[in-house]
């Protein structure tokens, strides 16, 4: 049995194996790598922050996802299979590490966000 998803490092991990899935795949890596130009020590803080206020309530995270996503969508059209794929190695990597409570509610979050963004795009 693995673990629940139970703090900050618990985050990091996720994230960090995440976004290496991300960075390598075929379908959405280019989006972070080519067109937003990701700066990675940056950004990731500020996905702990996010994913930690998201699982735990924490308040960390202080930011606006839907215009960063909006911007991102005026360069390239994000689609229904970026999503989906997105979610594809979301939900791929928390099963790998993690199982529980907090897990699932992860993966719950992460579809709802995904869904919210997609939505909004197409108004």
């Amino acid at each position: 049995m693995k673990n629940d998803i139970a703090g900050r490092k618990d985050i990091e991990q996720l994230i960090n194996s995440f976004y290496d899935k991300v960075r390598a795949d075929e379908l959405i890596g280019y989006i972070f790598s080519d067109v937003a130009n990701v700066d990675w020590p940056h950004h990731m803080p500020i996905m702990y922050d996010f994913w930690e206020s998201i699982i735990f309530y924490t308040g960390q995270y202080s930011g606006n996802p839907m215009l960063v996503h909006t911007n991102l969508n005026k360069q390239v059209p994000l689609t229904s299979a970026h999503f989906t794929r997105w979610m594809q190695l979301f939900t791929a990597t928390v099963n790998e590490l993690f199982e529980g409570e907090k897990a699932e509610l992860a993966k719950q979050r992460a579809l709802s966000i995904s869904t919210t963004i997609q939505i909004k795009l197409a108004s």
